[in-house]
């Protein structure tokens, strides 16, 4: 049991919700323990093959939690500030968040209605495949308050989804990038009105269950990889390794059955 999210299961669906929205789902330091305890456990969830990620409220999630922070400094103390050695621990713990949902074998859909700032908006560039409401609107904070916008992955993901001209855009200036241009942009799949978000990231979440598991779990690790890779051989050789383990699965031989009786496919439970 969490305090700070909630774990709906349906089927082999497991929708995660941000739950504190009279403070715009801001990361908190127990949501950021929770999540990082929630994304941990998935390498051994066998029941669970798309996570959904989602808030409750108006809010994806504001970023860190600056009214705790800063209630935390002031019992400090200036005195008692951690050392770099302390705070770099502290920013690690949050930033192996995203290190963990990339790591996830499951996909990863993030369902994004109203502010994705700072922290939030890392968490929605950390995940699979991104959909937004209307009222969705994302921006790197961190640099108007300061700091480097540089921060829990995002330097990492941005530039390779909206390319490095838009990227450093966005960092540099802090400003909001709206739906409609995130859209355009390639930054998320699809814009829908906010009452039919929900229903629309289930209905997509639909569409990657009817998949064999095996299937989906290497065309995830499989991007992943090929995010990173330095040749187009490495590449084509994790296709090929992915294909052949596939193709000697019951899985496929399923589903060469069923589209050749033109039926849908009834793949194994595991």
């Amino acid at each position: 049991m969490y305090s700070t999210l909630t774990v709906e299961r349906d089927g082999h669906l497991t929708i995660l919700s941000l739950d504190r929205p009279e403070a715009l789902n801001a990361l908190s330091r127990d949501m950021v323990n929770e999540l990082r305890d929630f994304f941990w456990n998935l390498a051994d969830d066998r029941e669970s093959r798309v996570i959904l990620l989602r808030a409750n409220g108006k809010a994806f999630c504001a970023g860190l939690d600056l009214k705790e922070a800063a209630a935390q400094t002031g019992a400090a103390g200036a005195g008692d500030r951690p050392d770099v050695p302390a705070a770099l621990r502290q920013q690690r713990h949050i930033a192996e968040i995203v290190m963990l949902m990339r790591r996830a074998p499951q996909p990863i859909l993030a369902a994004v209605r109203g502010a994705a700032a700072g922290g939030g908006f890392a968490l929605a560039l950390a995940s699979d495949v991104r959909i937004a409401a209307e009222s969705a609107r994302m921006n790197a904070a961190f640099i108007r308050l300061g700091l480097s916008a540089c921060d829990v992955g995002v330097s990492y993901f941005l530039p390779k989804l909206v390319g490095a001209s838009i990227a450093s855009e966005l960092l540099l200036t802090g400003d909001f990038i709206q739906a409609d241009r995130a859209l355009a942009t390639g930054l998320v799949s699809r814009v829908v009105p906010d009452a039919e978000l929900d229903d629309a990231a289930r209905e997509m979440a639909g569409r990657m269950l009817r998949n064999a598991p095996l299937a989906l779990r290497l065309t995830k690790e499989c991007l992943k990889a090929n995010l990173d890779v330095g040749s187009l051989e490495s590449a084509i050789a994790m296709e090929d390794r992915n294909q052949v383990l596939t193709a000697t699965s019951r899985d496929f031989a399923e589903g060469v059955a069923a589209f050749l009786q033109k039926r849908d496919p009834v793949f194994e439970d595991r």
